[in-house]
Formats: C-alpha cells, structure tokens, sequence
C-alpha cells in the first residue's frame, strides 16, 4: 500500500514550523508509523501496582514516567481489538488512552471537592481521567453537542464508574452562556477543542487527505469564541487549560494570544513528563504576545508519540 504524504502546503507549513532538515525528516518519518500502545489506570476501580501486575501475565507493560505510574505502555505488538476486548478493559480497569491526550489532564491538575468544567467532553477520556484525579469527590460537568457522541461518553463514564458527573448536551458556546446567566463558575475548565487534526497522523490517515487551510481558519473562528466564553465561566483564580491535537498557529497560539489580549488571564509554565517546544510567537506575517512561547508544542518525533499543544491560564481578576 502507497504511503499516505502531506499535501504541499501543510508540508510547506510544517517546515516553517520544523526549520532543521533533519528534525523535519524524523517528524516525516514518524507520522508513518503506526502509535504505540499505551494505556491509562482508572484508579477509580483499581491501584495500578494492582493493574500492572495482571496486565504482566499477559504483556510486556512498562510504566514509563516513575511520577505517573497510572501511565502504562504495552510494549509489544497486539494484535487487533486485543487491548480493547481485554477483561481489565471491559470492567473499567484501564482506558485506552494516547500519552499525549493525557497531558492536558495533568496540566488542568483537578483535584478532589472542586467544581470542574469539561466543555467538549466526548468520548471521555479526558473526562473519566479528571474524575480519576478528583477521586469522584466534586462537581463535573462534562458537555458535548452531538447525541451519538454523548451516548459514547455516558457509555464511557459508566464502564470507568464515574458518579461525579453532570452530563449536559448543548453547544460549548451556548451552555457557557447559560451557565454564565446563572452565575456558575468552575474551579477548572477544560476547552480540549474540535480541531484540524494534524497530530493524529499516525492513528488516522485520513487526516492526510482531509487537511484544509479553509478548515484550520474556520476552526479558529469557532476555538476562540470557545476560549472566550469559557473563561467567563472560570471564578477568579481559576484555571484553563486549552489543548489540541494539532500543530496549526492558526488553532494553538493565534488562540491563547487573542485570550491573553482581550481578558484578564495569564499564561503558566507546564511541568509534563513529555518533551515540550516552546509555543511560536509570530505566524504569517502576525506577532503574538511573547508569553505563548510558555505553551506547550508536542511533536511526535520528541516522544515517539502523536502530536499535541497545550496551554495553561490563570484568570486574575473577574471578567466584566
């Protein structure tokens, strides 16, 4: 089968962002190969030394970060379904979950008897991992727009035994508005938004033939009518952490510096067990504010993983 190649211009724009012929050949490389297999301890239901130690009578499972050990990778060829038709899996033991769809998690760093918000929640990963963390202790409210989707992520919750959760259908930017009339803020907010993509190359390769500049700009419209109603809904002190599974400026930086220019919210530093290049701070002929360069840029040649951005802010006083 003929490998799948980036079209011209993604390519065009992916060795502005990857200037050295070598990096940028390793990150063509990559993108070809299929993703490892890594998975995520629900400690909801199990311990993971608990986990790892009946997931060694059939695997080879390594734990590679000593400071996540929910964090599991099975080192070997599987053949296929074979992780998802698994009896730890079936009972809710681990989620199959990409190492870099956990990062936004760890930055967000929820924590038991808080109020937080997971505004495009669907299928749940992310959602069952913050109610991992906050140890069903809190408020979760967890939104997605799409019935079929929302069905998945309630499927999700249930296997995984997540009782802390609010399920609500509606818009992202619809329900920050209603929330916001009845004066509901959140401790947390996760904005994982609907991107372009262009990280999962390797687990989709339809994501080759899909690209689109047209799409990236009218995804960025919409990301930062997310970003801006979503930090309405934040208290005073609050965290965001925005996150994609895409390498586009348009989507990633041009996204937190119109946050950064239009509300009173600041960018953190992110401490993450993967390697991290600084956000960009200029993209086709515009400069960003210079604090994007603390988001964080994961591609998949750093970490033999997909690819993914992240970025943490604070909000410092209410927005009127």
């Amino acid at each position: 089968m003929t490998k799948p190649e980036m079209k011209s211009l993604f390519e065009e724009r992916m060795r502005k962002l990857i200037p050295d012929e070598k990096d940028f050949n390793n990150f063509n490389e990559i993108i070809h190969i299929k993703p490892l297999n890594y998975i995520r301890c629900n400690t909801l239901k199990i311990s993971c030394n608990d986990l790892l130690e009946r997931l060694l009578k059939r695997w080879n499972v390594v734990v590679p970060f000593s400071n996540y050990p929910e964090i599991m990778l099975v080192d070997q060829e599987l053949k296929p379904g074979e992780l998802g038709n698994a009896i730890e899996h079936l009972l809710g033991y681990y989620y199959i979950q990409e190492v870099c769809s956990m990062m936004s998690v760890i930055a967000l760093d929820p924590k038991p008897g808080e109020r937080v918000f997971d505004v495009c929640a669907s299928p749940g990963s992310k959602t069952t991992q913050i109610a991992a963390l906050m140890e069903n202790k809190g408020t979760l409210i967890a939104n997605d727009l799409k019935l079929d989707r929302l069905r998945i992520l309630a499927a999700n919750l249930e296997r995984c035994g997540v009782m802390n959760s609010v399920l609500i259908r509606n818009d992202g930017v619809g329900l920050c508005a209603r929330l916001l009339e009845k004066n509901f803020k959140f401790d947390k907010i996760l904005l994982d938004a609907p991107c372009s993509g262009e990280g999962t190359l390797r687990s989709s390769s339809k994501s080759f033939l899909m690209w689109n500049i047209k799409v990236v700009n009218k995804l960025s419209r919409e990301q930062k009518k997310l970003i801006a109603n979503a930090i309405k809904c934040l208290k005073v002190g609050g965290t965001l952490v925005y996150s994609t599974c895409t390498h586009s400026p348009e989507e990633n930086e041009s996204v937190v510096n119109f946050a950064l220019k239009n509300f009173p919210v600041s960018i953190e530093k992110i401490n993450l067990p993967l390697k991290c290049r600084s956000g960009v701070d200029s993209w086709d002929g515009e400069d960003y504010d210079k604090n994007v360069e603390k988001c964080c840029r994961i591609y998949p040649q750093d970490n033999n993983s997909e690819g993914f951005f992240v970025a943490r802010l604070k909000l410092f006083e209410e927005v009127k």
